[in-house]
């Protein structure tokens, strides 16, 4: 250790913009004991182990820090000088850390892309479980588009057929199966099939259905529509401008005049009628998505929702006879 004060008027100090906090709480530590014995004791270190990260420090920073006899210690002026910005940066870890040791201080942003229907539904039961959680709900639109949002962390929580994301996307998601959703038509209440209770895939045949064509954020639904109509003759209907909000889907659906791919749970919307599709049913497949790696509890408390609600009414238990593409039924067999 020096035996001297630094002449600080002719060094040339480069610190290290990456320095460890270990070192700055050993200096720190020191500088308030004024006693390396009593410094280490404190640490809970031995003290040639805090002598060691006290010389590691002014070699990165360039400096000498103490003036060390066999009497005392003290502060140089550059100790003097780093102790105060020591000090902050040591606040601003403990702030840091406190931040993230309760994840339940930081709402859950999820997104259920439709209000009203299965997702809305596990998000309710997650809020009861956990009450001391913030959950936010989001109601944005397709799961290709939720997904980015997820991987770039404006996003936790997103509700969708994840099979028809990129597989580089989806390899970096946390998944569980939700729900073998039925799936339905929305038709105009005076389309010739809304009379029907349920309405038969081939009776689509040869009818225009919307399906989010030209939507990017839905690519996901409009492909997976492609597979069903493309087994019942029934045509995709072209790309329209996305409406946002239930007067704009109405207003543009009683000016198209074409049914709507559907699951039966969607909500109502004024003017129309919602028919389950039938002979045989097909299934929407909905997953829960995260980011890898994300823990909370809101999380938890999601994942045990979806789970409680789909033993109650039997969610996951794939009705016989039912159409599901090969990779969606795959997927809907995993989890985590």
């Amino acid at each position: 250790m020096a035996s001297s004060a630094a002449d600080p008027g002719t060094q040339t100090h480069t610190a290290d913009t990456h320095t460890d906090p270990r070192l700055l709480r050993a200096f720190v530590a020191v500088a308030e004991e004024l006693h390396f014995t009593r410094a280490a004791a404190r640490l809970y270190i031995a003290q040639q182990a805090l002598s060691r990260d006290i010389r590691r420090l002014e070699r990165e920073l360039g400096a000498e820090l103490f003036v060390r006899t066999t009497r005392q210690v003290a502060l140089t002026a550059d100790g003097e000088r780093l102790l105060p910005h020591a000090r902050r940066v040591l606040d601003a870890h403990a702030e840091l850390a406190a931040a993230f040791a309760d994840a339940a201080a930081r709402p859950l942003f999820v997104d259920l892309n439709t209000d009203g229907m299965a997702a809305a539904r596990v998000l309710a039961r997650a809020r009861e479980l956990a009450p001391a959680c913030e959950l936010m709900a989001r109601f944005e639109s397709g799961l290709t588009w939720a997904a980015d949002e997820i991987l770039a962390g404006r996003l936790d929580v997103s509700f969708g057929r994840a099979a028809g994301l990129d597989p580089a996307v989806r390899a970096r998601l946390g998944m569980q199966p939700v729900r073998y959703e039925p799936m339905a038509v929305l038709l105009p209440d005076d389309h010739p099939l809304a009379p029907r209770e349920a309405v038969a895939l081939d009776d689509l045949a040869g009818e225009t259905v919307y399906a989010g064509a030209g939507n990017p954020r839905t690519k996901e639904w409009t492909d997976f529509a492609r597979l069903l109509f493309a087994e019942w003759g029934i045509e995709l209907a072209p790309p329209v401008p996305l409406a946002i909000g239930v007067a704009e889907f109405q207003r543009v659906m009683a000016k198209d005049r074409n049914p709507v791919l559907a699951v039966v749970d969607f909500p109502p919307v004024p003017g129309t009628v919602v028919r389950p599709l039938v002979r045989p049913v097909p299934l929407s497949p909905l997953l829960l998505v995260w980011r890898k790696g994300l823990r909370h509890p809101g999380l938890d408390a999601l994942r045990a929702a979806a789970d409680q609600l789909g033993a109650e009414e039997g969610w996951m238990v794939r009705p016989g006879g039912s159409w599901l593409p090969g990779p969606d039924a795959a997927l809907m067999l995993k989890s985590g």
